[in-house]
């Protein structure tokens, strides 16, 4: 038995942030019915990589879904979401401002039906302020939220992280909040509304470079791999070319300094805030005697001396690397027309429950059929009637 067992989803999103989250809540156990458009569906489905009729970007975050297809414009097909929501725990979506109040699907008129739906949208810039028709993408929030300004080389223009971290941790953000809705729907009976606005998660995340704002009335600088607080924290090139990322707090700088046969240099800056404030004398001295030695032995010799340390891997090293298959992060499933495609498992292991196990994503429409006569009761006529009438 898994953590949701029982719990049912109507997810009504598409791209990224709530389909990651509501794949993170089927793996978890979740019943999610991912409600898509006729003939095309989610549009991750023609992203690149394609893979037979569909993309890996689609397989990455619509995993262990139910699919059917629904056609908002028809009636008949509202209907269907009406039913479906009657029989739902959660509703996910992130259509524009206003979009589903025009439909009759917004929570006002779906909580009337089921007073206990936790109901949660997902845009942009929330359902209310100045930007609340505004449009955006992952990288816009990103530029707007404050984190691209805080990425970057010293004395270098902004930089986006390698992935689209504000889609990705909105779905964090989105996955929290169901979650904390149906604990509190436990003790009151009642369904709630969730308005998250992706600008206002990347805000939130901002949280110590903020505090040394709210502090020092300081915008932090573009640091490359430094940290603004503490020396060292930097990622050094070694004489393979390879890069180590070390973070040391002051129990170890005696430890690092012995290692790398500088321990007489080293102390005058037993203490972090001293290497702080000569950080521009202290990383030459480091990176030039780093740079004399081979990644592997660096790693071996600081690991020897209990100082926090880790290359800088890429992605075909991390996900071969003997930890992550031992905590059997990488596994797979098996596709139509695709076969074997590995995929990243939800990183929980459970004691009292079923770990979340890596399911396939639906073809689409897959599930259209088997939902409609399941959930709502239709017979093979009513389904084929809904189809003629392209509701469905």
């Amino acid at each position: 038995m898994k953590p949701l067992d029982s719990l049912v989803i109507l997810d009504l999103s598409r791209v990224l942030a709530c389909p990651f989250a509501s794949m993170i809540l089927a793996e978890l156990g979740a019943r999610v019915i991912k409600v898509e458009q006729p003939g095309s569906g989610d549009e991750t489905r023609t992203f690149e990589p394609q893979l037979a009729r569909d993309s890996a970007y689609y397989f990455a975050c619509n995993r262990s879904k139910e699919s059917i297809t629904v056609n908002l414009r028809s009636e008949d097909g509202r209907k269907l979401i009406r039913g479906l929501a009657q029989k739902a725990d959660v509703l996910l979506e992130n259509f524009p401002v206003g979009t589903l109040a025009r439909y009759g699907l917004d929570f006002s008129a779906l909580s009337a039906l089921n007073p206990k739906l936790v109901y949660v949208s997902c845009t942009g810039f929330g359902q209310s302020g100045p930007y609340a028709d505004k449009k955006g993408y992952d990288t816009v929030f990103q530029a707007m939220g404050g984190i691209m300004s805080l990425t970057g080389e010293k004395g270098g223009g902004p930089v986006k992280p390698g992935l689209p971290v504000a889609d990705l941790t909105s779905g964090l953000w989105i996955a929290i909040a169901v979650l904390a809705a149906l604990a509190g729907r436990a003790r009151t009976g009642k369904g709630s509304y969730v308005d998250f606005s992706m600008l206002d998660g990347q805000v939130s995340l901002l949280t110590l470079a903020a505090a040394r704002y709210f502090a020092l009335n300081e915008i932090p600088p573009r640091l490359g791999t430094e940290h603004p607080g503490r020396v060292p924290s930097a990622s050094f090139r070694c004489k393979d070319g390879k890069y180590a990322h070390i973070t040391a707090s002051d129990q170890h700088w005696t430890p690092l300094c012995r290692a790398l046969g500088i321990e007489e240099w080293g102390k005058p800056f037993a203490d972090n805030s001293v290497r702080v404030e000569r950080r521009e004398e202290i990383m030459p001295v480091l990176s030039e005697k780093i740079g004399t030695i081979e990644r592997a032995r660096l790693l071996e010799m600081l690991d020897e001396a209990e100082v926090p340390v880790g290359p800088v891997n890429d992605i075909a090293e991390i996900l071969g690397d003997p930890h992550v298959r031992a905590r059997r992060l990488v596994g797979s499933f098996d596709y139509p027309e695709v076969g074997e495609f590995k995929a990243l498992a939800i990183p929980y292991k459970f004691l009292g429950w079923d770990n979340p196990e890596i399911g396939r994503p639906p073809a689409l429409g897959e599930h259209t059929e088997s939902v409609l006569a399941e959930l709502l009761g239709f017979s093979r006529d009513e389904v084929s009637r809904l189809r003629a009438a392209k509701a469905i």
